[in-house]
């Protein structure tokens, strides 16, 4: 909520109200410094970070230094970045109508001084907003030094007839209209090495050089820059002399739990509140998807160096209820419960965000997303239900056998996408021990929990090759393992999970 503006309207009643001039640096530090204790905290979006980037963030204000996030993609480095915009004062004074923001009490630019010089404590002054005084800019490879420092104005010059000796005729940049502002330049290695040299002496004196002017310009600017690792050797690479200049070097990472990643996901997910209203989602879908991500961090088809983004399930989520919705809304059903079956329809918000190594690439990016699916349900269901490959093999019997049996006399599953909540739920109860199973090792869960839990056991036979799964127009069947060699003996050819599949 921003408070209303200050009243003060002059250099003489700014003097007289006791406000202090400080560099962006010392604000940012004093207001941290007073944060910690009162323990107002500035970054409580960021979820995960408490005890490795806060802190080191943290001490890079306190050290009132220049500092660079560095991280794979969808680490919330520009979050970070933005969120620092809160360690500003609310509002700031400058001179009125200038281009650099000039301080009352210490005017850089010709026309704040002019200004000052001729109507002394009667200057008019305004108040910037914090929110005004963060510049963000995307390295690119065609920014210019003229982009970020300035230059000559030729047009300028002419119209108010100005030779170019007169500092007048000078075109302000990115970094001198961000005076006693945050200025974030995000994918440092992106710039050209020649435009990163411009940042030198900004960085170590604070002053800028702008084509053959005898003008030194101490502008005030907190620089915040953002890189991933594999900048440095696909794209471009910072300049060892601007390393060096960069105070603070701070290394984010993805979330380190599955909490922590459900967290992240859940509060910036976009799900409005008619899905939240018409679809339920378990937790074990939720944890489903977070294990996903997991697996593909891991995954050797995927570039580890590319990184898997949170962009990731936070898009899934958003498709699983997008999914759920579609569905009640063909069926006219007001309410449904998100399925197993519907993480095979999240597919595209896996796909356009792994990078292939060479061997994901010959496996194809939408086989390899199914098979993160399956080993994400692999990884989970042994944590609830009996390992089926040793339950096969248990002296006390095989608790799944009355359910292998059924698929074993030739009865089939059709799980299709579009299916009616009645249509879902008759479909499990057909399978004879199905629910007998689930209700014994999960004796709490409600009708709706025990019928994606007795989905979710059908989905884990198939991932320890117990059953059989086949893609189909609308969705997917499940039938017994035997039937489906046949199938591919017959007709050779193989799902996209690995599964032998009828064509």
């Amino acid at each position: 909520m921003i408070t209303k503006v200050p009243s003060i309207s002059t250099l003489g009643e700014l003097k007289k109200s006791g406000w202090k001039s400080r560099t962006v640096k010392q604000e940012m530090r004093e207001n941290l410094v007073n944060g910690l204790q009162t323990g107002s905290g500035i970054f409580n979006e960021i979820k995960g970070y408490d005890q490795t980037v806060l802190p080191q963030l943290q001490t890079a204000i306190l050290s009132k230094h220049h500092f660079i996030l560095l991280g794979l993609r969808g680490q919330a480095k520009t979050r970070i970045a933005r969120l620092c915009v809160n360690l500003l004062d609310e509002w700031m004074p400058i001179v009125k109508g200038s281009e650099i923001m000039d301080d009352p009490y210490k005017p850089l630019s010709k026309f704040a001084n002019d200004l000052v010089a001729e109507h002394g404590d009667k200057t008019p002054i305004e108040w910037i907003h914090r929110n005004e005084r963060f510049t963000e800019k995307l390295a690119t490879p065609d920014v210019s030094v003229a982009d970020l420092i300035g230059d000559v104005d030729p047009i300028k010059a002419a119209t108010q007839k100005l030779t170019y000796a007169d500092e007048r005729v000078i075109h302000f940049g990115l970094v001198p209209r961000s005076n006693r502002c945050l200025f974030v330049i995000n994918e440092l290695p992106d710039l050209q090495p020649r435009i990163q040299v411009a940042l030198f002496n900004i960085l170590q004196e604070g002053d800028i050089q702008i084509r053959g002017f005898k003008l030194r310009l101490p502008v005030d600017v907190q620089f915040i820059f953002t890189a991933n690792p594999e900048d440095y050797t696909n794209r471009g690479s910072i300049v060892t002399p601007l390393k060096d200049r960069i105070g603070s070097q701070i290394l984010t990472h993805y979330p380190k739990t599955i909490e922590l990643g459900k967290a992240i996901t859940a509060q910036e997910a976009k799900i409005s509140l008619e899905q939240r209203e018409m679809v339920a989602i378990s937790d074990l879908l939720l944890t489903l998807i977070e294990q996903i991500a997991f697996e593909a961090r891991e995954s050797e088809l995927i570039d580890k160096k590319s990184g898997v983004s949170a962009r990731l399930t936070i898009s899934a989520l958003e498709n699983l209820y997008s999914t759920a919705e579609r569905r009640a809304l063909v069926n006219g059903d007001d309410t449904t419960v998100a399925r197993i079956n519907d993480l095979y329809n999240i597919i595209q918000s896996i796909t356009g965000k792994v990078e292939l190594v060479y061997e994901g690439e010959l496996e194809g990016v939408a086989n390899v997303a199914n098979t993160l699916i399956g080993k994400a349900i692999r990884n989970l269901f042994t944590k609830t239900f009996p390992d089926p490959v040793k339950a096969k093999k248990s002296k006390k019997g095989n608790p799944y056998q009355a359910i292998l049996d059924w698929f074993a006399e030739g009865n089939m599953l059709d799980l299709k996408a579009d299916y009616s909540n009645k249509q879902y739920q008759d479909a499990l109860n057909a399978i004879t021990g199905l629910k007998d199973l689930v209700k014994g090792i999960v004796k709490t869960a409600d009708a709706k929990e025990l019928l994606l839990l007795m989905e979710f056991v059908l989905f884990g036979l198939v991932e320890f090759s117990q059953i059989s799964k086949h893609n189909t127009d609308n969705g997917l069947q499940l039938k017994d393992t035997l039937s489906g060699m046949f199938n591919v003996m017959r007709d050779g050819d193989v799902d996209e999970g690995g599964y032998y599949e009828e064509r």
